[in-house]
């Protein structure tokens, strides 16, 4: 019972009775049956109430003894539990279950779900980074939200601390999905138990995982293959060498995504992945202008809000040239020997903070500005 990705050329025939439905279930939580091993066995035996029956022979084929499938009865309490819970049961060949999500080698067969299911029908960019993000990452992540929320994308992240709390945060009100690393009904980590009480009001949180389950490592990166699968593209803010957020870009770029990166000072080991993946072809982003702009078929369907007040990506004519200028030295101006704190400095500026953070990453790139603990801010040496 080998797990290897399946791709089936004939999609399974959905399930339409309830009897169906618990069948599905009982195959996909049975011991050994992976992904993979689920659609190869539905695609042998036609139906899931024939592969369960197969399965017992299926496991002794392969040198497992004494197996049973998964009983019936702990299909039924996870499926009461999602009932209590308000929770809905999206299989692979429902109408609502997302094609980007479908077209995937190894897309869930079912997804539990709580919240405006709409959201799956707007155009989706995933969000990721890391969990100690800095002060400067979660305001980008925040920015970057915010402004993709407003042209009309729903941002999908992973609920997690750091990039993944300040994306959802800013997004919240125009639609963000939470893909859950445990039971769609299991809030983690606590902290962010309001916040994904806040996304059900305009949003989803989606799980392949049981009702109930309580998150392990193992179980990360399965959904983020989920959070890639479901968006377009996939923005990584701040991420480590070795980190999951890159494990998400991997996968994006098997799924044939879109991959974007934040680029962050060399002597940061949070930027150190994503100053890696632009190296190796992603491209930058300064604003989510520059999002918008990698994507120019999603934006014929959804044009930015015309309220919202994007910076230029890529400052090419002279008047761009010049703000950007004015700004390095406004900057620059303000700062001395003596550590300056970054929210003291842009209130100083009067300038938004989305017009900033790119900046203050410019002159940290060229080596004119140094960044200390505690968020503080000094001309280089």
């Amino acid at each position: 019972m080998s797990e290897e990705t399946h791709p089936s050329t004939h999609p399974p025939l959905p399930p339409t009775t309830e009897d169906d439905r618990v069948s599905w279930l009982r195959l996909l939580r049975s011991r050994r049956v992976g992904v993979a091993t689920f659609y190869r066995l539905l695609a042998e035996h036609g139906t899931a109430q024939a592969a369960l029956k197969a399965l017992p022979e299926v496991a002794r084929a392969a040198g497992i003894d004494d197996y049973t499938i998964c009983p019936e009865g702990v299909v039924i309490a996870e499926m009461r539990a999602a009932r209590m819970a308000g929770a809905q049961l999206l299989f692979v060949t429902d109408p609502l279950y997302p094609d980007a999500l479908r077209d995937i080698p190894d897309p869930p067969p079912i997804l539990w779900a709580m919240g405006d299911l709409g959201a799956l029908a707007r155009p989706k960019l995933a969000m990721v980074g890391a969990r100690n993000a800095s002060s400067l990452g979660t305001r980008m992540a925040r920015a970057l939200a915010a402004d993709l929320s407003k042209a009309g994308y729903v941002i999908v992240s992973g609920l997690a601390r750091g990039v993944d709390t300040a994306a959802h945060h800013a997004s919240v009100e125009g639609g963000t999905i939470a893909i859950m690393a445990g039971g769609v009904d299991v809030l983690y980590p606590a902290e962010n138990a309001k916040l994904a009480g806040e996304i059900l009001r305009c949003g989803l949180r989606l799980s392949e995982m049981p009702m109930g389950t309580v998150p392990q490592a193992r179980h990360f990166p399965r959904r983020n293959r989920i959070i890639s699968g479901l968006a377009s593209a996939v923005v990584v803010v701040e991420a480590a060498a070795k980190s999951g957020s890159l494990i998400t870009a991997r996968n994006a770029l098997d799924q044939g995504r879109e991959v974007l990166a934040v680029p962050g000072h060399p002597f940061d080991a949070r930027a150190a992945g994503c100053n890696m993946l632009i190296r190796d072809g992603a491209r930058l982003v300064r604003s989510a202008a520059d999002v918008i702009e990698a994507l120019p078929a999603e934006r014929e369907d959804y044009a930015p809000d015309p309220q919202l007040d994007l910076p230029t990506p890529q400052p090419t004519k002279e008047r761009g040239l010049r703000e950007v200028a004015d700004l390095h030295s406004r900057i620059l101006d303000r700062l001395g020997p003596s550590p300056l704190a970054e929210d003291q400095l842009i209130r100083d500026l009067q300038a938004p903070v989305r017009s900033v953070a790119p900046a203050l990453i410019d002159l940290e790139l060229d080596g004119r500005i140094r960044r200390q603990a505690g968020g503080l801010l000094s001309l280089a040496d």
